[in-house]
């Protein structure tokens, strides 16, 4: 499996693996050997390539573009032979945000209105328009790196200041009114599993457990099942979990995740993602 040493959702996984194959090996991308011209791929002593199964859980502590060169090591590993949950070039053609979104928008799924420009004055445009909004890094998880802006004094300076952070290209999207919470719909094989809401603590505009959030279970609509449905589908993941909020105006997807999900469903809902995500993995290999 692939994952953080010591990570929560990590350990839960590769132990749920260990419990249903008797083996158990957590590799870490930053140590793997790939040997091109032999067509092996090394961990250790352990040759990735003669597995049956390599299961993605992390790539990396940190969403970043260093994460695309690990993906390639292992779409080149999943090439050789071994089945890899998810499949490493699905989770590529989302890691970045504005692809993921690309994807979502034509695929006709609704997203709160968004701006993507390298121009401070049209970003700052785009803000007096749209009224509050929040910039989004490219690569980022947790709601970590993104700034709330909104039309006034010091605006086009606040974005300059952003974008020469190291943002060249300005992701904004702007500020719905929510109810207080948004949405984690999880799917596993492209079935539906469960759903969990995210609660904000009513300090922090946003609803991660970083900003205070907490979980708890949640029936959704059809209508919002449905939605999430689609969302996922046009992603080919084996594990994923959609966002989703509840608007006004109806449901929009704020974005579908290949890593998130595990504490969500345990914390919410009372579910193992772990025990279901592996047992999924050994019936899949069985077939």
């Amino acid at each position: 499996m692939v994952g953080i040493a010591g990570g929560w959702s990590s350990q839960r996984l590769l132990d749920a693996l260990e419990q249903r194959t008797g083996f158990r090996c957590l590799v870490d991308m930053s140590q793997v050997r790939s040997d091109l011209h032999t067509g092996r791929a090394y961990y250790d002593d352990v040759d990735l390539t003669a597995l049956d199964g390599l299961v993605i859980k992390k790539v990396g502590a940190e969403y970043s573009p260093d994460l695309l060169d690990r993906l390639e090591l292992l779409r080149f590993i999943a090439s050789r032979g071994p089945r890899v949950f998810s499949p490493p070039a699905s989770i590529i053609a989302m890691l970045d945000r504005l692809s993921c979104t690309t994807t979502l928008v034509a695929g006709g799924i609704p997203m709160p209105p968004t701006v993507v420009t390298e121009s401070v004055d049209q970003a700052a445009r785009a803000v007096e328009r749209m009224g509050r909004s929040v910039l989004k890094p490219l690569y980022s998880t947790k709601a970590r790196g993104m700034l709330v802006v909104e039309p006034g004094p010091g605006l086009r300076e606040k974005i300059a200041a952003y974008r020469d952070a190291g943002h060249p290209m300005i992701y904004l999207q702007q500020m719905l009114a929510l109810p207080g919470q948004d949405l984690g719909v999880v799917f596993l094989g492209g079935e539906y599993l469960a759903t969990y809401a995210r609660v904000a603590n009513g300090d922090s505009w946003n609803t991660t457990r970083r900003a205070g959030g907490r979980y708890q279970e949640y029936e959704p609509s059809r209508e919002i099942k449905e939605l999430a449905q689609r969302a996922q589908a046009l992603f080919n993941l084996d594990f994923t979990c959609v966002g989703v909020a509840e608007t006004e105006q109806g449901p929009v997807v704020f974005e579908v995740s290949a890593f998130g999900g595990f504490r969500g469903l345990q914390e919410g809902c009372a579910m193992d993602a772990a025990s279901y995500y592996a047992e999924y993995v050994c019936r899949e290999l069985a077939s």
